[in-house]
């Protein structure tokens, strides 16, 4: 077994991804892992595109916003600095907030998903991630929490999109199941139960030796 994952965390928004991702990071360091928590879309240049797009500083069709998303994705891959594929040659277990499922459920609902997937297989070719953890929200849950934490919601923060994206998710997750190591945990209870899921899965695919890597 190697000792360094790679790991997506999915949600819709507002299901406590980031949360999650801070604390497994944590969890894995303190078991004597390097880590590397990263994100999507990112905080280079075309991330900053898409995060502006996203708040409305900007606009652009559905289809080259799917676009921006795999330019953005390949960068994060490739980069030559701290792109996901050196950084797991160099050691690092890493976790991203969102890689292409979330593409296929959001993008997928505002056009073909089989369109998104394929647009997407060259990242899929390059990284696979060795498991998809879901924190599966109820949509009502998930949009309580963004209006009481956030001055300005974003683009595809409606309740009406929130629970189609939910709907895709898992119409992605059945399409790919032959291919993806997906783990879906409840996340409408406290954080510290979904961080002991989600430590319990990951735990269960770390070598048994856990001397520093």
């Amino acid at each position: 077994m190697k000792k360094n994952l790679f790991i997506a965390l999915e949600g819709i928004d507002g299901s406590g991804k980031s949360t999650q991702v801070k604390l497994l990071a944590q969890k894995l360091k303190d078991n004597g892992y390097k880590v590397h928590s990263t994100f999507e879309p990112t905080d280079n240049f075309i991330g900053s595109i898409i995060r502006n797009i996203l708040t409305g500083k900007a606009r652009a069709d559905n289809r080259a916003i799917a676009g921006l998303f795999v330019a953005d994705r390949l960068d994060h891959l490739l980069n030559e600095e701290n792109g996901l594929v050196k950084k797991l040659e160099d050691g690092y277990t890493v976790i991203t907030d969102r890689y292409y499922f979330s593409s296929y459920a959001y993008h997928g609902t505002h056009m073909d998903m089989d369109w998104v997937i394929q647009a997407n297989a060259m990242s899929a070719e390059i990284l696979r991630p060795d498991v998809n953890i879901f924190i599966d929200v109820p949509p009502e849950v998930s949009m309580k929490r963004i209006c009481e934490n956030r001055e300005v919601t974003e683009l595809y923060e409606t309740l009406e999109n929130l629970k189609n994206v939910r709907e895709k998710f898992m119409e992605a997750f059945e399409k790919l199941r032959d291919k993806e190591t997906i783990y879906i945990t409840n996340g409408d209870r406290s954080f510290e139960e979904i961080a002991g899921d989600i430590w319990t899965k990951v735990e269960s695919m770390l070598p048994v030796d856990t001397e520093q890597v």
